[in-house]
């Protein structure tokens, strides 16, 4: 028995460390290694030959393409896709989209975006699905039980940011900053960050990012559906949205299940229930914000702690629980100091470098960098909120 029960252990080990690589110049035919990488659409799409407890690295560069993930891991052995920590690898004017049979897989530290000048993000056409526009984008969730979408980056979309929909079960967004998506229509403009559905299993998306763009783009969170759709079963909790783009959670059936907490908005309203004649149960607690809160026609609600309109000075840091060197970052500046002291001692010690980045500018110059000298930095504000990445280490 002793014999079997460590050659299971070996087995289980040897699967864990199987790495496969994907380079902008690999090739279909290529071994997916290292010095033979694969091509991007492959490596999504190679069920067979990525096994449970797999990770695909995905090297810097940017890919354009059509990409499915079909990848199948297990609770206990996810299948893994990474970008390699300081490389920027961009899926450029093309999207993902989750299909069957995936599940358990782990999407972690791509950015998917578009670069269709907003002059060209026009239609002459209504309604949420025009014809004819330069482009598409995102990313669309179809299926996949525990499934894991991990700081990504997602901006600039034509059509939307995510689309994360019934087939997708028991998964998460954590970490995730998403902004600028959307198209301009003649009926209203379009675009949400996230647009979800749930009927069974939890969704959770914590520690998020959102906001749309001045121009156009429509709701941060958009959890509804019609009175055929289904908005159950989800977690929401220490996410960050700003400026514009209602958060909604809510539709025309009943809702069960709604947990939103710690969360913190700026210019942004919160609204629990759409127009369901009756729902079931929600808490809503410890929010911030800066804007409305309204909880529609629910049988059990749990409504406490959540600060509304003029919260006091006061800074948030929301470490990423998937990666020890990064954490959000909210700062309500209600006097519009133009510093604010940040309590950062729960990412960093003192001698510990850091880079404080703009949101919008993940890839870019630092807002402030240097070297921790007490469990406090001071970070510029030019108004009366900010939210920050910040992450710890140098690139």
């Amino acid at each position: 028995m002793k014999t079997l029960a460590l050659s299971l252990i070996v087995a289980v080990a040897g699967i864990r460390a199987t790495e496969h690589y994907v380079s902008p110049a690999g090739k279909p035919e290529n071994a997916g290694t290292k010095e033979s990488p694969w091509d991007l659409a492959t490596a999504l799409s190679n069920a067979k030959a990525v096994e449970p407890g797999s990770t695909i690295w995905v090297e810097g560069g940017t890919y354009q393409g059509k990409f499915q993930v079909k990848l199948v891991g297990t609770e206990a052995a996810p299948v893994r896709v990474r970008v390699p920590r300081g490389e920027r690898a961009t899926v450029l004017n093309s999207g993902v989209e989750v299909v069957e049979p995936s599940a358990y897989v782990w999407l972690q530290d791509l950015e998917i975006m578009g670069d269709v000048p907003v002059e060209r993000r026009l239609t002459d056409q209504t309604g949420s699905w025009p014809k004819g526009l330069p482009g598409t984008g995102g990313l669309e969730i179809r299926t996949g039980k525990g499934c894991k979408f991990i700081d990504l980056v997602i901006h600039d979309n034509l059509l939307g940011g995510v689309g994360w929909w019934i087939g997708s079960t028991d998964s998460e967004f954590h970490g995730c900053v998403i902004y600028n998506n959307g198209w301009k229509a003649p009926d209203r403009t379009h675009g949400h960050c996230i647009y979800t559905q749930n009927k069974d299993g939890t969704k959770t998306i914590s520690n998020c990012i959102f906001t749309v763009p001045a121009w156009g783009g429509s709701y941060t969170l958009h959890a509804y559906g019609s009175k055929k759709a289904f908005v159950d079963n989800y977690v929401i909790e220490d996410n960050i949205a700003f400026e514009r783009g209602p958060f909604l959670v809510g539709g025309g059936q009943p809702s069960h299940h709604i947990i939103v907490r710690r969360n913190y908005l700026h210019g942004v309203s919160m609204q629990i229930g759409y127009n369901a004649p009756e729902n079931e149960d929600c808490e809503v607690r410890d929010n911030v914000i800066v804007g409305k809160l309204s909880i529609n026609k629910y049988r059990k609600v749990v409504d406490e702690g959540n600060a509304l309109d003029s919260p006091q000075a006061r800074s948030i840091v929301i470490p990423d629980k998937y990666n020890q060197d990064r954490a959000h970052v909210a700062v309500f500046n209600a006097s519009r100091s133009p510093e604010h002291r940040i309590n950062v001692a729960s990412l960093l010690k003192p001698g510990d470098s850091f880079r404080l980045m703009d949101p919008k500018n993940l890839f870019g110059k630092p807002i402030l960098e240097g070297r921790c000298e007490t469990e406090f930095i001071s970070a510029p504000i030019s108004g009366d909120f900010a939210a920050f990445v910040l992450l710890k280490g140098v690139k």
